[in-house]
């Protein structure tokens, strides 16, 4: 029978449950939702999702949290993109940025053209970012609103202390916490999940759940049976090490995630204010755990150092949305954290929920279906556009060589990279209103890497200005003599909670 969908059960903690109860609380109206994560007093979470996406800012502003508060919680720092080093051949000054603002507007073939007039990389041609990034400088001013930058931006930070940050602001929302374990989950008739049985609380019912519960899959994958969806045949990557390295006070931060490739993967170098993020993601039928090691050891400069040994499979759910479960986070699925995508399919799923948030019961089938036709396309693009950093190295070894085997690209990919042999990747080429990664992206990947550059058009490009990019050199230098360095806007932000500490 038909009800109002009034109860939200969340089971799991960790990033993706309580930020799933932070914007669920904080989108409802007052009395007509209430929710309840159910978290175990005995799962850790993964803890090493030190990476965002701009749209991070949006989701942090929705429910309330200042910038400042967050910046402090979560010994955060500024993201302002990736840097990719080693990508294209290894050689010495092999190295490319994919920045977060968008380059100057404009048909994609005027900027190409434009770009090919001058001397500069690609993504510096493109806009101010790389190089502010470049010279360790923050995205912002301090006097500046929360969440307004002078360029897009978003955040490094410690995703444990995210968690805590979450959880402290969804309980002043009025969310229900229930610490317990989770000891079977009862099913109606028609196979729905009635409640969650716990140990000490008893049954937590309520008309939809929300599997927040990790790799586990407790009810997307264990109750409701939703098959995985395995990519390796596509990312091959399924092993990482991961280390936390002290920095000196005062010492720079780096505001791009920094991704050195390596023989048969890649090592991250994520800065923070107190510390660096370091590991190294590689294929175990490339590269076994010593080498991984030493391969880090080298990238370090310390011989003998010990690592945290993380496993994953790079795959999804077939369905994210089945019956009145709902898999967000790690339970629906988790990619090689090339590009940072585990964060931001929360949140996108999340807005995506609250977008067209079900009145009632009878509603789930055709949410369900919307769901996850939108997500699978989603995981699609961001499995694409994974691969297509690993299709266009020209780096040697056995690792290299087999991602550009062409059965392992995917069809759709393979396509796109023919097309864009002929003209540069377009808003054509990627329609879908909210793609994971507009053409911009492509663009910055395909000319960092060195693709060809399409030849040029007989007709003229209409409304293209003569130089769409003759801006960008003073932007550079306007903004490189206005923002203040990475470090000296968080030591300002620290000051004043260190002197209410004496």
């Amino acid at each position: 029978m038909s009800h109002s969908v009034s109860h939200i059960v969340i089971v799991g903690g960790g990033t993706a449950g309580w930020l799933a109860a932070c914007r669920l609380a904080a989108a409802a109206r007052p009395g007509a939702l209430a929710v309840t994560v159910v978290e175990s007093p005995d799962v850790p979470t993964i803890g090493v999702g030190e990476g965002t996406w701009p749209t991070m800012r949006r989701t942090l502003a929705a429910i309330g949290i200042a910038e400042a508060d967050f910046l402090r919680g979560c010994d955060a720092a500024f993201k302002q993109g990736s840097r990719f080093d080693g990508w294209v051949t290894g050689d010495a000054g092999d190295s490319y940025h994919h920045p977060f603002t968008a380059p100057a507007g404009g048909d994609p073939r005027a900027l190409v053209a434009g770009w090919q007039a001058g001397g500069l990389p690609f993504a510096q041609a493109m806009g101010p970012q790389p190089q502010v990034a470049e010279q360790d400088l923050a995205p912002r001013q301090r006097a500046m609103p929360d969440y307004a930058g002078a360029l897009n931006y978003a955040y490094h930070l410690d995703a444990g202390k995210l968690a805590v940050l979450l959880r402290d602001r969804a309980l002043a929302l009025g969310v229900r916490h229930v610490r317990d374990h989770v000891e079977r989950v009862d099913r109606t008739d028609a196979g729905d999940v009635a409640a969650v049985a716990t140990r000490a609380h008893g049954a937590i019912a309520g008309d939809l759940f929300l599997d927040c519960t990790g790799h586990a899959a407790l009810l997307i994958g264990g109750a409701m049976g939703v098959k995985f969806v395995d990519r390796s045949d596509v990312l091959f990557n399924d092993r990482a090490l991961a280390v936390q390295v002290p920095v000196a006070p005062g010492s720079p931060i780096a505001s791009t995630t920094n991704a050195t490739a390596h023989a048969a993967g890649w090592i991250w170098d994520i800065g923070l204010p107190a510390r660096r993020g370091v590991g190294c993601v590689y294929a175990s039928a490339f590269m076994d755990d010593d080498t991984a090691a030493a391969t880090l050891s080298a990238y370090l400069g310390v011989p003998d150092a010990s690592f945290r040994r993380l496993t994953f499979r790079s795959g999804h759910r077939a369905r994210f949305w089945h019956g009145n479960v709902l898999a967000v986070g790690l339970s629906a699925g988790f990619l090689e954290p090339l590009e940072a995508s585990a964060i931001v399919t929360i949140e996108l799923a999340l807005d995506h929920l609250i977008a067209n948030f079900p009145a009632t019961t009878d509603a789930f089938p055709a949410a369900a279906a919307r769901f996850n036709a939108a997500f699978r396309y989603r995981w699609d693009r961001i499995v694409e556009f994974l691969k297509l950093h690993y299709v266009l190295s020209r780096r040697t070894g056995p690792y290299w060589r087999a991602h550009r085997d062409p059965a392992s690209i995917p069809a759709r990919l393979r396509d796109l990279l023919d097309a864009w042999r002929h003209q540069p990747p377009s808003d054509a080429d990627l329609p879908d209103a909210e793609e994971v990664f507009p053409a911009a992206s492509y663009r910055y990947i395909l000319y960092g890497m060195g693709f060809p550059v399409p030849p040029a058009v007989a007709v003229a490009v209409a409304g293209a200005a003569d130089d769409p990019l003759a801006q960008v050199p003073q932007q550079v230098r306007a903004l490189t003599a206005a923002l203040p360095t990475h470090r000296a806007y968080l030591d300002a932000l620290s000051r004043p909670m260190e002197r209410l500490a004496r």
